[in-house]
């Protein structure tokens, strides 16, 4: 039996497909449209999904959409009344959606009418919660997903049990603390669709200031929360964003209200400088959704008793609170999906249907996320051939496996940069092996290298380090898998002066465990490095240059030549400039 996920008109746009049970490919649209988490329909993500499996449209049995316009529909209705603008703009997309059998056959030039899957309409939150239960190791599990909005709710929480989920509580529009977290990053001049990700590594660099005023933002309420409205702007207006073009980043409308500005002082302007005043407010932003949502994990912990818990929503890529769940709330393991914002919608839609709507037992758990595409030897070579980079004073190389270990291994002790591109195509946002940078961790002047040279970011956001699995406990505090790069441990006070590049300036690492099994070339790589250096860590950061991630040879040859990379493994083939 086959079954489409399809997240559509919506951020992150992807598609995933399962046969019998069985994850076989998981894509983003964004890494074929190179439009940055792109929204729209995910027509290239559906037509990779299904030549991986080898399949054509008319074999699949059941679509899976994780969106039902029905939940919540007396909020809807009530929140539709008093903003009008808004309840147009929810037709559009619900007119989207309700026409996605139609796309699909568009997208394959097929009469709509010999598509024969039946579709299924899932919850967004259930779809979330679905993507990491379904695919986790556990048997039993609580189960908490978090994020901005979907269907109308911003959180809902439970427990899994074999092929079964039980819905336990949610939280509806407005309260949100993925919209809190989006607001005060507005507020602090970080504008751009996705950038609450650069607000928590800016965190590390305060001191908690005005902490009551963010515990007035967000105020504690029974098993949730609610937000100190007064502050927000999305319950009078809608939480105005554009879903609908699959060419362009989603755009976000203001959140914060001018009542914020009053509480916490001006708002910061892009282009103004950070001030030590905004470094405390990111601080103090963190702080407050850690309270909040490690009060949550506690208390599910306490009212279910289990001892593991399952993660995903937008919240769930909040690795620094992931990090401190082992300390605070009683769980002893936590899962969270690879690809735990939006994108993860088309994974949890497809399992949904499989086992909670079809009732089928579990066989499949994901221990890694290379379900993206991947390239041959001779598609590699082409690449290589076409771009004509040896004609541009590189050397092309073509070696054994260890011979490639050790040259490669040796380029990066030596401090120099490698591109690295293996294998299948990472899902989700994270680079962990497949499309990265490797570096040296051990230097520290690296990190303002890596920004300056190759990735032309912020000098705050940090950098992560890939260890061998087997080393965790030795190098940090917690020696709990995190295979995902989703937690983020101190490193141990002895070890910090050994990998000074990827450590965060709180000690911190949000580090990707290595194993074997996952992937064997890229253990092989730290390993080697190991044998040379003693250290069993490189610095990761995922190939790419302010743009998604790189998919195809072609595109990662582009960002090797435009920025100053030294080295670039692609495959067996080495590529040096001279």
């Amino acid at each position: 039996m086959n079954i489409l996920g399809i997240n559509a008109y919506h951020g992150n746009a992807s598609a995933a497909i399962v046969c019998d049970g069985r994850l076989v490919a998981a894509v983003e649209e964004e890494r074929f449209n190179r439009v940055k988490y792109a929204a729209g329909f995910p027509a290239q993500a559906i037509r990779y999904c299904l030549k991986e499996a080898g399949l054509e449209l008319k074999d699949i049995d059941h679509v899976a959409v994780p969106r039902n316009p029905y939940a919540r529909l007396g909020t809807k209705l009530f929140y539709a009344m008093r903003m009008p603008s808004f309840a147009r703009e929810r037709i559009k997309v619900l007119t989207k959606f309700t026409g996605i059998p139609e796309a699909l056959a568009q997208a394959f030039d097929m009469d709509p009418a010999k598509v024969t899957a039946r579709f299924h309409r899932v919850e967004h939150h259930q779809a979330h919660l679905a993507s990491a239960f379904f695919v986790s190791p556990f048997e039993r599990a609580a189960l908490l997903s978090a994020d901005g909005l979907g269907d109308f709710a911003s959180t809902m929480w439970g427990s899994g049990t074999g092929s079964r989920m039980k819905i336990e509580g949610t939280i509806a529009f407005p309260h949100s603390l993925g919209l809190f977290y989006s607001a005060v990053t507005q507020y602090l001049g970080f504008l751009k669709f996705g950038d609450e990700y650069k607000v928590m590594g800016l965190a590390a660099y305060g001191e908690v200031e005005q902490l009551e005023a963010f515990r007035d933002m967000v105020r504690a309420n029974g098993d949730g929360f609610r937000l100190g409205l007064e502050y927000f702007t999305h319950h009078r207006t809608g939480p105005e964003m554009s879903w609908a073009e699959a060419d362009k980043t989603p755009v976000q409308g203001k959140l914060f209200s001018e009542e914020m500005e009053k509480l916490l002082g001006p708002k910061r302007n892009p282009e103004e400088p950070l001030e030590q005043r905004h470094k405390n407010l990111a601080t103090a932003l963190q702080a407050r959704l850690e309270e909040v949502y490690l009060g949550m994990l506690k208390k599910l912990a306490e009212r279910t008793g289990l001892k593991a818990v399952c993660l995903a929503g937008g919240v769930a890529f909040n690795c620094v609170a992931n990090g401190k769940i082992f300390d605070t709330t009683g769980f002893e393991q936590v899962y969270v999906h690879p690809a735990a914002g939006d994108g993860g919608l088309a994974v949890g839609a497809a399992y949904y249907v499989w086992h909670q709507i079809l009732g089928k037992p579990r066989s499949f758990a994901m221990d890694h996320a290379y379900w993206g595409p991947g390239y041959t030897r001779g598609e590699i070579r082409r690449a290589i051939d076409a771009n004509g980079v040896a004609q541009n004073g590189c050397r092309v190389e073509e070696l054994a496996e260890d011979t490639l270990m050790q040259r490669t291994a040796a380029i990066v002790a030596d401090g120099k940069i490698l591109g690295w591109f293996q294998g299948r195509a990472e899902w989700g946002p994270r680079a962990l092996g497949n499309r990265s940078i490797v570096a040296d961790p051990r230097r520290p002047e690296m990190k303002e290298i890596l920004n300056q040279r190759i990735k032309h970011r912020e000098n705050f956001r940090p950098f992560a380090p890939s260890i061998l699995a087997e080393s965790t406990g030795e190098w940090f505090e917690k020696s709990h898998p995190s295979p995902f790069m989703t937690l983020a441990y101190p490193v141990r006070p002895e070890k910090r002066g050994k990998i000074p590049a990827p450590t965060h300036v709180d000690g911190t690492g949000r580090l990707q465990t290595v194993t074997r099994e996952a992937n064997p070339r890229y253990w092989s790589l730290i390993k080697a490095f190991e044998r040379l250096t003693g250290v069993p860590v490189v610095l990761n950061t995922s190939f790419n240059d302010n743009e998604p991630i790189v998919c195809r040879p072609e595109e990662a040859l582009d960002c090797f030549q435009r920025t100053q990379m030294d080295a670039l493994v692609l495959g067996d083939f080495l590529v040096t400039r001279s």
